[in-house]
């Protein structure tokens, strides 16, 4: 197949310790007048403080929506956009998790465009150019401040629901690894799990047909050669440096490793996709309401089992790129050191082993699965074809822990 590549990414990004501080000089070259949105936490902060002042230097007017809710329930998003009406912003800055991230795309889209959310959910809904935004996350895991969306929790739906589109893609990404310091063990594991994720998912979708008019047709364009060398410096970055950054959190070099790595995760999953470990989650998630980065780390080695006949060639190369050494191995063999790594690593990180770790019951599970395969998006960009039994295969054994290596048994780096 000839070769293709594609990378949907800001127009800036930015990363280093002590980065955030470029946010002014980037900001004065935006627009006069910005909304910070942001969570309660972080709205009293040192950073948020130095932030605004910055800003104010710069003569650049601020105010701060500090009101962002996890998962992003629709109030919450009509609060900040209101806030944002208020000042007459020309531009958005999101300063915190994924969901701040998020929350400052949507207000971006709807003070450009009107309307609600829910006009824009699906793919290509959004009609031009929303108002710049400059993320900076303070989590290394979703990716969000270099990806084209945002998802929501809509009352009226019974999972969580996405807005699609690359106007969406922040003008300015900006990693500041200093950010993450403070966040402690559990997240950093959690959110470093999501976006290990995000890579083995990006690099292992399906690869479609490059015609002409591909990238106006998809907004996630599957796997390609640009989204696969982000995709294997994700893999590096995480499998080196995660179990390290949650056992030693003052290990800086552990930490930016980390945030790296889930920079590369997210610009490669921002532009190829990702597909069934998500897809599950989504159901998953509602139900139990347990964070989204856990919920995929769970789901990934059994999706990586399921998968394995269609995408052998790529496990081969993730194994490699975690460290185990490709000496006297076959593929069938590294692809199977793939799956065993990814579980050994998530459980030395305290990721559980099946989704009945997470709340999941078993009468559920049909449900879950019926759910799951309502994610079209997600679902077209899986390696091996689902159908509706076989989607109940991976989520029964993802239930009972049957389908991929025990992590006892696994060696994560030799």
């Amino acid at each position: 197949m000839p070769t293709f590549g594609a990378l949907r990414a800001p127009r800036n990004i930015v990363f280093g310790a002590g980065q955030r501080r470029a946010t002014a000089g980037f900001a004065r070259g935006l627009g006069h007048s910005a909304l910070i949105v942001t969570d309660s936490r972080l709205a009293d902060s040192p950073e948020l403080a130095g932030l605004v002042d910055s800003l104010t230097a710069a003569g650049v007017r601020s105010a701060v929506f500090g009101g962002t809710v996890a998962e992003l329930p629709l109030d919450c998003l009509d609060a900040g956009c209101e806030a944002g009406r208020r000042l007459g912003v020309d531009l958005v800055i999101g300063l915190g998790g994924g969901s701040c991230m998020d929350a400052a795309k949507i207000v971006a889209l709807i003070l450009a465009h009107g309307g609600r959310p829910r006009d824009y959910y699906g793919e290509f809904r959004v009609p031009g150019p929303v108002l710049p935004v400059i993320a900076l996350p303070t989590t290394a895991g979703t990716g969000s401040e270099v990806t084209p969306v945002a998802v929501v929790a809509d009352p009226e739906r019974e999972v969580k629901v996405g807005i699609a589109s690359p106007a969406l893609i922040p003008h300015t990404a900006i990693c500041d690894p200093e950010l993450t310091y403070s966040c402690p063990s559990g997240l950093t594991a959690v959110s470093g799990a999501d976006a290990l994720t995000h890579a083995i998912e990006a690099f292992t979708t399906r690869r479609r047909e490059a015609t002409g008019g591909i990238v106006h047709e998809h907004v996630f364009l599957g796997k390609n050669a640009m989204s696969d060398h982000y995709a294997l410096l994700a893999v590096r970055h995480l499998s080196g440096s995660l179990k390290r950054a949650c056992e030693a959190p003052g290990d800086i070099a552990a930490r930016e490793s980390v945030m790296l790595g889930s920079l590369a995760a997210g610009l490669a999953f921002g532009t190829a996709g990702t597909a069934a470990a998500h897809a599950i989650q989504y159901p998953i998630g509602a139900s139990t309401h347990t964070p989204h980065g856990l919920g995929v780390a769970v789901l990934m080695p059994y999706v990586m089992a399921f998968n394995r006949p269609a995408c052998e060639a790529e496990l081969a190369e993730i194994a490699v790129a975690m460290g185990v050494s490709p000496a006297g191995r076959d593929r069938a063999e590294l692809a199977a050191r793939a799956i065993e790594a990814v579980t050994a690593l998530f459980s030395s990180i305290g990721i559980p082993s099946t989704i009945a770790g997470l709340g999941v019951s078993a009468a559920e599970l049909p449900l879950i699965t019926e759910r799951a395969m309502g994610s079209t998006r997600l679902i077209k960009n899986n390696p091996r074809e689902l159908t509706l039994p076989l989607m109940a295969s991976i989520v029964e054994q993802s239930f009972h822990g049957h389908g991929a290596p025990a992590s006892s048994n696994c060696e994560h780096q030799e």
